[in-house]
């Protein structure tokens, strides 16, 4: 499969609307995050670095082939391979999100294993493949660094143990996610923004007791 202009039109389109979405949710501070939508087999649409997420037009979109090199003049996140790793993992990923939201960032600081575990939640079966809430699913957290290249070996490493993962975590950095198309990964990212919340407020509780 080859990727169209259309298909590449279709990915902007579909980048800054959920952009905004998530930049009206508070989930995208300053000029952090990024966002990437599958073009074909090679390719993926990637927001530009450095862009204000809440005000992405065409232009703050990209082209990168799986191997994190970019097929345009423009300049990609330093994460970029964080997006193309998981596309050349798992060929039915369509979509791929990544935020600084504070629920995350705080979960992530707070939690003193590098897996957070989470079961009983109705919500869980907001995760593809989920049917019932009588589920525990895990979210592993990795260590923050500069080197992404041996990040997102760590995370493919982790990938491939087979244990199902919908995100993961990274400390005092936010989280990842992704799904079959944009819409499973921003149900996959409410979800787990939502659920995060609920473990940050059972902390709070059992804290003043």
């Amino acid at each position: 499969m080859v990727y169209s202009q259309f298909d590449f039109d279709q990915a902007c389109q579909s980048i800054i609307s959920t952009a905004n979405y998530l930049y009206s949710q508070g989930w995208t501070p300053a000029t952090s995050s990024n966002f990437s939508q599958k073009l074909d087999n090679n390719y993926c649409a990637i927001t530009v670095s450095g862009k204000d997420k809440g005000r992405l037009i065409a232009d703050d979109i990209m082209i990168v082939d799986f191997e994190g090199k970019p097929q345009t003049n423009q300049k990609p996140s330093a994460e970029t391979l964080l997006h193309t790793s998981l596309y050349g993992w798992n060929d039915t990923i369509g979509a791929v999100l990544h935020t600084h939201s504070l629920n995350t960032t705080l979960i992530s600081l707070l939690t003193n294993n590098n897996i957070l575990q989470l079961e009983g939640y109705e919500l869980l079966k907001a995760f593809s493949g989920i049917s019932t809430h009588e589920n525990a699913i895990a979210f592993p957290i990795f260590e923050n660094t500069q080197d992404i290249a041996n990040l997102a070996q760590e995370v493919i490493n982790y990938l491939n143990t087979d244990v199902p993962c919908w995100g993961y975590l990274i400390k005092g950095h936010g989280v990842y996610t992704w799904g079959e198309d944009m819409a499973s990964a921003l149900r996959h990212l409410e979800a787990i923004e939502y659920l995060m919340k609920c473990e940050l407020e059972i902390m709070r509780i059992k804290g003043r007791k």
